[in-house]
């Protein structure tokens, strides 16, 4: 029977030295296997090369590294436990956050709840006990500084998306770290293990493109955060390369080496997917902010003209202070900003509930300020414009807020038809009717967020002053 040389048992025993058996007994114990092997495949007359080749295709390119597992799994209780451990948080934390991304969607209660669990699953639990496995397979020490920048930029980056999403603070620096380090400490690091191996020879320059690649993604990544110019020019050129470029061609050179797909290469393939989702949403974000900027301009220009209005009313106020219409005018004035003042604590409520949890308003929001005692809502910095909660618990036909606010306006109506006639009210009841401008009995609560509702409030507002101003100028020519 063929029996292998020296040379051939020393090329075998680097091999799977080179997938970090780190049992002593069973590394001896694989290298005798696979020798053996090897001259089987020799006595039915095969040279060395192509029954190592054939013996290695049988094996696969992780049947010794399952070997170890297994092993390992079965003699290491510690292992055993973080390993079903990072199964278990592996699992939960994935199904907790595609529920919550539903939910976040669908604008249901509980999304935030599910995306921190999720979030902390895989941050807290998943990330530290995937880490202990793998140093507990590998003890490699030369890749201890590569589990260790893994395991902080993972862990920043995770934490970093979940405190912007819930709006809390730190979450620039987290994702700045998380940046920071993943592009000049683990990507570097993992680059140069990957060309340093003699295996990874052809795929030397599609891994060097890959890195340039994800360091423009996450350039521009880093600057869609803390708000630079060129952001979205970056990750769309990042993005391009890596599915474009380096993807398919990492997946043919892939294909070409292994005649079936690997758990490794699938694993790659979905880690590298998984990374890219977080740039592509804030990227799409970024499109959205342009749609909501139109809201918000509009929302701006019809403020400018409500604050217009209302210098305009007291300079004619001032101009007949001596008139004896003066009284019957002020009158008129002073029900005018009762009615804007009640609007107004009803824009307030709406920002409240939005920026609240559910069944909790929030008490001092940020998005409003006070001007001369008027509440002012920073329209740009709402958190959520398109939350539909503030309009179906304030502006729905038959919430008690919006009976009051129509009987408020019947009360105004009313007012001024004392002082002009039922004629002019005629005239001006399609301004002074809120269903003129918010939801009616036929209208879908889906096509009316609270960005909607509050441009539809300040309308209102409009119209009132506009019908005022009218009033005035009726009662000064009689």
């Amino acid at each position: 029977m063929p029996e292998l040389n020296l040379h051939d048992i020393d090329q075998i025993s680097r091999d799977i030295n080179r997938q970090e058996i780190t049992f002593s007994h069973l590394l001896e114990e694989l290298i005798d296997h696979v020798c053996c092997d090897v001259e089987y495949e020799m006595h039915q007359g095969l040279d060395f090369t192509d029954a190592y080749r054939k013996v290695k295709e049988r094996i696969g390119s992780r049947g010794l590294e399952k070997v170890q597992e297994e092993t390992l799994y079965a003699v290491d209780t510690k292992y055993r436990k973080m390993k079903n451990t990072m199964k278990i948080s592996a699992i939960a934390g994935s199904v907790m956050l595609g529920f919550a991304a539903v939910f976040k969607i669908m604008h249901f209660h509980g999304a935030s709840m599910m995306l921190t669990i999720g979030a902390l699953l895989l941050a807290a639990v998943f990330i530290p006990s995937a880490m202990v496995v793998l140093w507990k397979e590998t003890h490699n020490r030369k890749k201890l500084f590569l589990f260790v920048t893994a395991f902080f930029t993972a862990v920043t980056f995770i934490t970093g998306i979940l405190f912007k999403i819930q709006h809390w603070p730190a979450a620039g620096i987290l994702i700045s770290l998380s940046v920071l380090v993943g592009s000049f400490l683990f990507l570097p690091t993992l680059l140069y293990g990957k060309l340093a191996d003699n295996e990874n020879i052809k795929k030397r320059l599609v891994y060097i493109i890959g890195y340039i690649s994800l360091l423009i993604y996450l350039c521009g990544f880093w600057f869609q955060f803390i708000h630079r110019p060129l952001a979205g020019l970056l990750i769309n050129i990042g993005l391009f390369m890596l599915l474009i470029i380096v993807l398919p061609w990492y997946t043919w050179l892939t294909w070409k080496e292994e005649k079936q797909v690997s758990t490794k290469f699938i694993f790659i393939i979905l880690t590298v997917l998984a990374f890219l989702m977080p740039g592509t949403i804030v990227n799409q974000n970024s499109l959205l902010k342009m749609y909501d900027e139109e809201f918000f301009v509009q929302l701006d220009q019809q403020q400018a003209m409500l604050n217009y209005r209302e210098a305009n009313e007291k300079s004619f106020l001032n101009l007949y202070k001596d008139s004896v219409q003066y009284n019957r005018m002020a009158r008129i004035h002073s029900h005018t900003m009762e009615l804007i003042g009640h609007i107004n604590q009803l824009e307030t409520q709406m920002v409240r509930i939005a920026e609240g949890k559910p069944g909790r308003p929030a008490e001092n929001p940020s998005q409003i300020s006070l001007n001369s005692g008027n509440p002012v809502i920073q329209y740009r910095k709402l958190t959520d414009p398109f939350n539909h909660d503030p309009v179906e618990a304030l502006l729905v036909p038959g919430t008690k807020s919006r009976k009051e606010l129509d009987a408020v306006l019947t009360q105004y109506r009313d007012s001024l038809s004392v002082n002009t006639g039922e004629e002019w009210i005629i005239n001006h009841e399609s301004i002074l009717n809120s269903s003129s401008y918010l939801l009616d009995q036929n209208s879908s609560l889906n096509d009316f967020a609270m960005i909607s509702g509050l441009h539809a409030l300040t309308l209102l507002k409009n119209g009132i002053l506009l019908s005022a101003s009218d009033a005035l100028r009726q009662i000064k020519k009689h």
